[in-house]
């Protein structure tokens, strides 16, 4: 019996966002809005997408002992989120530098804090957390060695009864071969393929068709390529299908990857396959661009529904 849908394994950020007319060239300063500080960091936001959406959701992660961590803890728990797996102390929260242009385009420096003193230890002591749950999703706000402790753990449950292993490689590192084989899928953006693809000569093409196909020859079970406006491409070893995105007006794009992720991970584990999976958190993705922010704008399965 599985408890949660999903459990995410993964960072968790107070947001600190200010508006500018335009971003910052080197060595330049411009002027911006106030500051807001919201409840971010791409582990914590895929746990809240999901549970707004309704899914069974627990999070593993680390935040600090000061007010950003207790605003953290408190925004998993008033999207319903479990928070049994969030651990406390042992540096400051950390914190994302997010800057934001009129189009919605944003840029982020992120300091890790807490996120970075989330170990192998800490994914090994939460096996019964891991076990629990029917799809298991994790990014790279996180130590490398620690989401290599979160693969070896999902391979170790095995059989049918185990958890399926989404990965987001945000901020893009190299991946060790064994974290790849178990994706299924590997979610990333144009950015992060072509990162990923290094010299491959598919790096250079514009097909996302091209870097889908070249990402599956590294190992994971399945890929899905966000495409922004564009939609997604969903691929594995037997089709590859381009899902188209809705026509919106973008807002701000903070979290929206998150979203998506999040949506796609609840949706396959309560059963959808891929394809279907990806159509839906397609839709999550276009919703919260409406929306300034990036918790808050994660929309509910009713608001979804409506569009």
């Amino acid at each position: 019996m599985h408890d949660h849908d999903l459990l995410v394994v993964g960072s968790a950020n107070a947001d600190l966002v200010i508006g500018v007319e335009r971003r910052p060239a080197a060595g330049e300063t411009v002027l911006g809005s106030d500051l807001a500080v919201h409840p971010g960091g791409k582990g914590a936001n895929q746990a809240v997408a999901a549970a707004r959406l309704g899914a069974r959701t627990a999070l593993l992660a680390r935040v600090g002992d000061d007010a950003h961590g207790r605003l953290l803890l408190e925004s998993q728990r008033a999207a319903g989120v479990d928070t049994a797996g969030v651990l406390v102390g042992g540096a400051p929260t950390g914190v994302a530098l997010i800057t934001v242009d009129p189009s919605g385009d944003n840029s982020i420096v992120v300091s890790l804090g807490a996120n970075a003193r989330l170990s192998p230890d800490d994914v090994r002591a939460a096996a019964d957390l891991l076990a629990s749950a029917r799809v298991v999703s994790v990014q790279l706000e996180i130590p490398l060695e620690t989401v290599a402790a979160v693969a070896e753990a999902v391979g170790t449950a095995g059989g049918e009864a185990g958890p399926r292993l989404v990965l987001n490689p945000s901020p893009p590192a190299a991946l060790p071969a064994e974290v790849l084989a178990a994706c299924d899928p590997l979610v990333l953006n144009e950015h992060e393929a072509r990162f990923l693809l290094g010299e491959d000569p598919a790096g250079r093409e514009e097909a996302p068709e091209a870097w889908a196909a070249a990402l599956l020859a590294r190992g994971p079970r399945s890929v899905v390529v966000t495409l922004g406006a564009g939609g997604a491409l969903v691929a594995d070893r037997d089709r590859t299908v381009l899902v188209p995105s809705l026509p919106v007006e973008a807002v701000d794009t903070t979290g929206a990857g998150d979203a998506f992720t999040g949506a796609l991970g609840w949706r396959l584990g309560v059963g959808d396959d891929l394809e279907t999976a990806v159509r839906f958190a397609v839709r999550v993705g276009a919703a919260a661009v409406t929306r300034a922010g990036a918790q808050e704008s994660f929309p509910t399965a009713e608001e979804v529904a409506a569009r």
